[in-house]
């Protein structure tokens, strides 16, 4: 069932989506080579409580942490720790949660540790590119798979692998709610987008081949290839028949 917020609860929802917005710019400052994934958990955590907040994500499903750190090869729900030493030439998908007020808003993004590679650096761009061009389609009298075609169209003239395996999703009281947004599809399926929806957007970009597999952690997803994989996403509602980004400051 597609739950349509009322513009109060989409401004609830902005509050959490700017103290988000606000969390991930600091957290992609910090983003240092020496800095371990478990530092960077424990700043978010702070941020959150500082912003009266709460971590969506620690214990979602029995997830341990306040983020979720990828680096490279891996795709997302990679777990913190002090022992993942960020070095120079990596990159890393930081993925965040915030529930603020009983809204819940999600967001990610990919950052470069030090200085990458051209190869890296274009698919961070192409990556957040296709997270905007879906953005667009996000509009009354479109459908979902309207969102999902313009993400994979974009994705695939640049000959990179689209994940199949993890979608968006709906967001608003709870974490995962419907519809489910794929980063692939045709144009013209999928549910009718209507006043009051709230979805998170997330391309998921392999350099490679899109395939997928969950590593013995149970949580952390990453490139069957081994190749390199980038992450960005946004909360938005579409309001006034446009799509508006919650997760922005």
């Amino acid at each position: 069932m597609i739950i349509l917020k009322s513009a109060k609860e989409i401004d609830l929802m902005r509050q959490s989506g700017r103290i988000l917005a606000g969390i991930l710019a600091e957290l992609a400052q910090a983003v240092k080579p020496g800095v371990t994934t478990a530092r960077l958990d424990a700043l978010a955590e702070k941020l959150i409580k500082k912003n009266n907040g709460l971590p969506a994500f620690k214990g979602y499903r029995g997830f341990p942490a306040c983020i979720t750190t990828s680096i490279n090869e891996e795709l997302v729900h990679g777990i913190p720790s002090p022992k993942r030493v960020l070095k120079e030439g990596d990159i890393i998908s930081i993925d965040c949660g915030v529930t603020y007020k009983g809204w819940v808003s999600d967001a990610a993004l990919t950052v470069p540790v030090g200085r990458i590679s051209p190869e890296a650096r274009r698919l961070l761009d192409v990556t957040e590119q296709a997270l905007y061009v879906g953005i667009k389609q996000a509009r009354v009298g479109h459908r979902a798979g309207d969102i999902s075609a313009a993400i994979q169209a974009h994705i695939e003239q640049y000959g990179y692998g689209v994940v199949r395996a993890y979608t968006g999703h709906g967001v608003g009281r709870t974490m995962h709610e419907d519809p489910q947004v794929p980063n692939y599809g045709k144009k013209h399926r999928g549910v009718p987008l209507k006043q009051g929806m709230t979805i998170a957007l997330e391309p998921m970009v392999n350099l490679g081949l899109p395939g997928t597999r969950v590593l013995d952690d149970n949580w952390t997803v990453v490139t069957e290839d081994g190749k390199l994989s980038a992450h960005f996403e946004h909360t938005i509602a579409v309001v006034n028949g446009e799509p508006q980004i919650l997760t922005q400051l």
